[in-house]
């Protein structure tokens, strides 16, 4: 019976502050700012479209710019207008930030990593990340490893061809983007791209993919800290898989401590090597739970989001084969190849010679990528924390406790951004002369802008360069007929669990 009305109170608890905010939005109404923006929908119509929630945002974006959804407590602001974007993200950066909410919604996961501090631990991982990723050593470590996973993914595909089996490729790519970014990221092998890795690398993954989407729900479920508290539902899910995760990631620096203590100063070209290094070198040490932070928000960083966008390119490259020939004619004008003897070699030696020099030249491959990234947004939605009262570009305030997210999946669908063919697959929009433009990067947000732009741009898109060109060179992919292919709610843009499942044909040497 106590069990029969705790559940029936876990039911109606949500319904009840629901209801409440329905009648406080009433009287709001009646006296809040003419300034503040106009509400699109409540809590309700959040949970209720939650597996289409990017949607949900674009329909109300196609009426308002700028919207808010109430909540109980406070509102979520949603724009999509650039001088919006650029008044938080650089403008009034300081006013806009991750901690408070943000950071108590997702620290359990990912700590005090890059993505939910500011302030000095903001810097301070800023500092030491910017100085890494500008070195030489991890350039030229990390296109090695970049052409090694792609032809390790290659080989799949080669065994796809010849069984004529159906491939789900997002979940290769992120095996294969997992390989890629834990071996620059940690220095190790993770082989998720073998039938036999069914140890602790295997477990980590699925904790950490579980882990990220029990994360995202705490945005909707009112619920969460008393689920937290007790330990059920979703919570015990996330407790049990950031256990998982943190075992596996902290064997991994007290190892790798030990490794670099017994080397007498030979230098290791991973970035926890190379963090560690530099923590022991400077006036204050890292300890392993800051390392383990400033890693796991590596990973979140560097493979989910390289993983999901080569599955969106691949999946509108079904939908539109010119593309797809314009993108292989050009590989094939600037990548000079040599005649091999199986297809392996030949794959193997066509990596090699994706150099930095040979991928500049790849403009419409280039174009095409960051079409990808216009309509299918690695990161769809970026929330800040309004810290005190503001009020925006566009006239509208700002309160503070209130969350402004500027939505990269909206803005790529706007007409009064990118004109009336803002839904079409058109990597010719990118292109003056041949060349790839870019474009302001408060319109195209997939990598931020201001002072927090995503420091791994560059090293991203020669991961995806990279792997698309061995990719396309050597495959042709026909998405299978009666799938749909949808995404499913997740902090970064991940097919729905079918993925994306192809028939694979290996091309002819001439195409």
């Amino acid at each position: 019976m106590v069990l029969s009305i705790f559940a029936a109170a876990i039911v109606l608890l949500p319904i009840a502050l629901a209801s409440l905010l329905f009648l406080q939005n009433i009287f709001k109404s009646k006296w809040s700012s003419d300034s503040y923006p106009p509400v699109a929908a409540t809590i309700v119509g959040h949970i209720l479209n939650f597996k289409r929630i990017h949607d949900f945002y674009a329909d109300h974006h196609y009426r308002y710019k700028t919207y808010r959804l109430a909540y109980p407590t406070h509102s979520y602001v949603y724009t999509t207008d650039p001088a919006n974007v650029e008044y938080i993200l650089r403008t009034n950066f300081t006013n806009y930030g991750r901690e408070n909410f943000n950071h108590e919604i997702m620290a359990d996961l990912l700590g005090d990593g890059i993505f939910t501090v500011d302030g000095e631990k903001w810097k301070q991982q800023r500092k030491l990340s910017s100085l890494e990723f500008s070195t030489k050593i991890l350039k030229d470590f990390s296109s090695v490893v970049f052409r090694k996973c792609a032809v390790e993914l290659s080989g799949i595909l080669l065994e796809a061809c010849r069984t004529n089996k159906i491939v789900e490729m997002q979940g290769l790519l992120l095996k294969s983007t997992m390989d890629s970014i834990c071996k620059v990221g940690f220095g190790i092998e993770m082989n998720s791209l073998s039938k036999s890795n069914s140890g602790s690398e295997a477990s980590f993954a699925r904790a950490f993919d579980t882990a990220n989407g029990m994360v995202l729900w705490r945005y909707l479920d009112i619920t969460w800290k008393f689920k937290r508290y007790f330990n059920i539902g979703s919570e015990a899910i996330l407790r049990e898989s950031i256990e998982t995760v943190d075992d596996f990631i902290y064997k991994i620096i007290q190892s790798r401590r030990q490794e670099i203590s017994a080397q007498n100063g030979n230098e290791k070209p991973d970035l926890l090597s190379r963090f560690i290094r530099l923590s022991e070198e400077g006036p204050e040490k890292l300890s392993d739970k800051y390392l383990r932070d400033i890693m796991l928000n590596f990973i979140i960083a560097g493979r989910d989001t390289t993983a999901v966008t080569l599955a969106w390119f691949i999946f509108l490259l079904c939908k539109n084969p010119g593309a797809e020939e314009k993108i292989l004619q050009e590989i094939h004008d600037v990548v000079e190849e040599n005649e091999c003897g199986s297809l392996a070699e030949s794959i193997s030696m066509f990596a090699q010679g994706l150099t930095h020099r040979v991928l500049d030249k790849m403009h419409y491959l280039h174009a095409s990528l960051s079409e990808t990234l216009r309509l299918y947004p690695a990161v769809p939605v970026d929330a800040k924390h309004v810290d005190s009262d503001d009020t925006l570009p566009d006239g509208y305030g700002m309160k503070k406790g209130d969350l402004v997210n500027y939505v990269p999946y909206s803005m790529g669908r706007m007409e009064y951004l990118w004109g009336i063919d803002a839904k079409e697959f058109k990597p010719e929009r990118w292109l003056e002369n041949g060349v790839f433009q870019s474009q302001s990067p408060f319109k195209f947000t997939a990598f931020q802008a201001g002072p927090r732009i995503c420091l791994g741009k560059e090293f991203a898109y020669l991961q995806m360069k990279i792997v698309a060109a061995v990719l396309l060179r050597f495959f042709k992919f026909e998405a299978v007929e009666g799938k749909e292919v949808t995404y499913q709610p997740s902090l970064t843009l991940h097919m729905n669990e079918d993925g994306l499942n192809v028939h694979i044909k290996c091309r002819s040497d001439n195409k």
